[in-house]
């Protein structure tokens, strides 16, 4: 009976451990989630059946025991060195001829090229194919037993697939994936907790827990790229046929390594790796180049603590320090009044930040962020700069005074309201704040509102500073003699503009109400409103009550959108609108309902025969609902080139993926 029972665990033990290394190496699950669970529970009926049975290397043992009160010390056998850095073409270049110098070799080195994770460098000691101890690197001579930790690491073996050596000690880089650690923040915000700065510390955080359990609820992975201690194992003879060895024992190692040929072809590797940071779904602060015979990396040897045979190239700082002149307030279109820190310019990222938005007054004084501190400021690729922290122990005495929110605006001088419970605080002069103005101009005759063609934002700016224009209707008494006058304007692009307007005056209600620049009012929104009412006067009447009857408009919308048409100033501009020509054709609500009605898509990645608005507009045009985020509710996930972690959550949740061809298919069908 026990025999039989051993032979079924033994099954399901390897089972369970093949599923994982599909679902989290690979990303290619083979069952669903329910089969998975069920193979899961009958383990674990064996198992506290038969507890006698239960194995190191069984998956119910990824998170067992109490908390420890402290990590035990673990000497290295093998030292965990560090690398030497470098910053420029010419060090790379340097790195490469140094090697081949010691070499003596005239031509080209290959070279394994690799991304340098931002994470934690840990050591993994495997006994017969069996995880035995998992370490931290330390500093580098004495490091910290996270064993218990690193075994709640689901992408992690805890026995390695097929023969492996009697004793294998492998180095890697533990870290969170950006999407992980963009939820477990929203989690914590969500709970009312603490957040991490960024996805290094959170993954540093969360391996030395105490507690592995509090490990086992984070959503760490690790890649593989070394050795240690090898005993009953002839290592292949380069670096790139080592990471082909150990990907083959079921250890995840990164998917964006690549051999490369001499110094230009690591450039090249580094040049393509910048480019790619951004959409990367991990944090990397770099490359890393490693000669790749591994016998021409033992004749290079060492020098200190690092190897002479690999380099680790880092990208242009990510975070950097400096200091707060002074915090402003900007006005936007809808009147919201944002905080701005003017900083002393620093270089971060690549390029040179002088201002950083605070978004919010809750944001200032969350981050008491004060004028005159100093500050860490952090750029990620093309990531709009953001102020991470305040340096507490750098402020200057005496000490400055909290931020507080004008009473009035600081461009036209009305009167500043924050509603209760909001976080937005607005400016209340409308069209007659000149700040407002022109974003509302701007907004009007964008291509998805009204589309104006060769209506730009430096014209826009030009028109509301010389006083042409200080509502929308007074775009449609522009002449060519006025446009003119302008900047840059002759009398062919004036004529061209004049027409331009001309040709607007004929719309859509839909576009009418998104180019209005009600608060919340998208172009899905506008659609539905336009959809319930027909036509603008019996919106323009109805209730708060009336207008939260609109599919998908709830109170907040609800209240903005009556409160916008309650106004006299917006209800003359509506007014002036007409007088001047403008017209839209009312809304059949008679017709059939459009194909894809009470359908939510959400677009990501890089489309290539058309753009995300386009792409917008034509699903919004059928009845579908664009939407920025991925939920239970989202019907489709259209995937471009390189898409981000909205393609993974929705995997995870089930959703369908369509490509572009699949989307050009959907649109072709419902337009017939």
């Amino acid at each position: 009976m026990t025999k039989g029972v051993g032979a079924r665990l033994a099954a399901l033990r390897a089972e369970i451990a093949r599923h994982d290394h599909r679902y989290y190496v690979l990303d290619d699950p083979e069952i669903p989630d329910a089969e998975y669970d069920k193979l899961m529970a009958e383990l674990k009926g064996l198992e506290a059946a038969h507890p006698e049975l239960i194995t190191a290397d069984s998956p119910t043992q990824r998170v067992a025991g109490a908390p420890s009160g402290e990590f035990g010390e673990v000497v290295h056998q093998v030292p965990m060195l560090s690398l030497d850095n470098g910053f420029t073409e010419e060090d790379v270049a340097a790195f490469d001829r140094r090697a081949r110098e010691r070499l003596g070799t005239e031509g080209p080195l290959d070279y394994f090229a690799e991304p340098k994770l931002d994470g934690l460098a840990v050591t993994l000691v495997f006994k017969d194919g069996v995880l035995d101890r998992a370490a931290t690197r330390g500093d580098g001579v004495k490091g910290e037993d996270v064993t218990p930790n690193v075994r709640t690491i689901r992408a992690c073996p805890l026995r390695l697939h097929g023969e492996a050596p009697r004793l294998l000690e492998v180095r890697g880089e533990v870290f969170m994936p950006i999407a992980g650690f963009e939820r477990l923040n929203r989690e914590a915000e969500g709970r009312g907790e603490k957040t991490f700065v960024n996805p290094r510390n959170a993954a540093a955080g969360s391996l030395r827990q105490l507690d592995p359990r509090i490990t086992a609820a984070r959503p760490l992975r690790v890649y593989f790229y070394g050795l240690g201690v090898v005993s009953g194992w002839r290592p292949p003879e380069t670096q790139s046929g080592l990471i082909k060895a150990l990907e083959t024992w079921g250890l995840p190692v990164c998917p964006h390594s690549e051999r490369v040929r001499g110094a230009e072809g690591c450039l090249e590797y580094y040049r393509a790796m910048g480019r790619r940071r951004a959409s990367l779904p991990y944090q990397i602060d770099g490359v890393v180049f490693k000669v790749d015979r591994r016998a021409d990396q033992e004749r290079l040897g060492y020098v200190s603590r690092a190897p002479r045979w690999a380099l680790a190239q880092k990208f242009p700082a990510e975070e950097a320090t400096t200091r707060v002149r002074a915090i402003e307030f900007q006005v936007g279109r809808t009147g919201a009044l944002t905080p701005v820190a003017r900083l002393e310019p620093v270089f971060v990222g690549g390029v040179t930040v002088s201002n950083v938005t605070l978004h919010n007054l809750d944001e200032v004084w969350r981050k008491d962020v004060r004028e005159g501190d100093t500050v860490v400021v952090r750029r990620a690729g093309d990531v709009i700069p953001e102020l991470v922290r305040v340096i507490p122990g750098r402020r200057p005495k005496p000490e400055p005074h909290r931020v507080q929110l004008p009473r009035h605006c600081p461009v036209c001088h009305s009167v500043v309201i924050k509603p209760e419970g909001e976080a937005v605080a607005r400016c209340t002069g409308g069209f007659t704040c000149p700040a407002q103005r022109q974003e509302a101009i701007r907004h009007f005759a964008s291509r998805r509102a009204m589309d104006i063609e060769g209506l730009g934002d430096k014209l826009v700016e030009q028109l509301v500073e010389g006083a042409l224009v200080r509502a929308p209707a007074d775009l449609y008494t522009l002449t060519v003699e006025q446009l003119q006058g302008l900047e840059r304007m002759g009398e062919k692009s004036a004529a061209n503009l004049v027409k331009a307007i001309e040709h607007s005056k004929r719309t859509t209600l839909p576009r009418l109400l998104y180019a209005l620049g009600i608060r919340e009012v998208g172009e899905s929104t506008a659609l539905a409103l336009a959809r319930h009412f027909g036509e603008l006067d019996p919106l323009m009447g109805a209730s708060e009550d009336d207008i939260q009857r609109v599919p998908d408009v709830g109170p907040v919308v609800a209240a903005h959108v009556a409160a916008f048409f309650a106004s006299p100033e917006h209800r003359e501009a509506i007014r002036r609108l007409r007088d001047e020509g403008v017209r839209w054709e009312p809304f059949d609500q008679g017709a059939a309902a459009l194909p894809l009605s009470g359908q939510t898509f959400v677009l990501t990645g890089t489309l290539e025969g058309f753009s995300r608005e386009q792409a917008s507009e034509a699903l919004t045009a059928l009845g579908a609902k664009v939407s920025g985020s991925v939920s239970k509710k989202t019907r489709y996930v259209v995937a471009g080139a390189e898409p981000g972690s909205k393609l993974e959550k929705a995997r995870s949740l089930g959703i369908e993926v369509l490509d572009e061809d699949a989307l050009r298919r959907l649109l072709a069908r419902h337009h017939e």
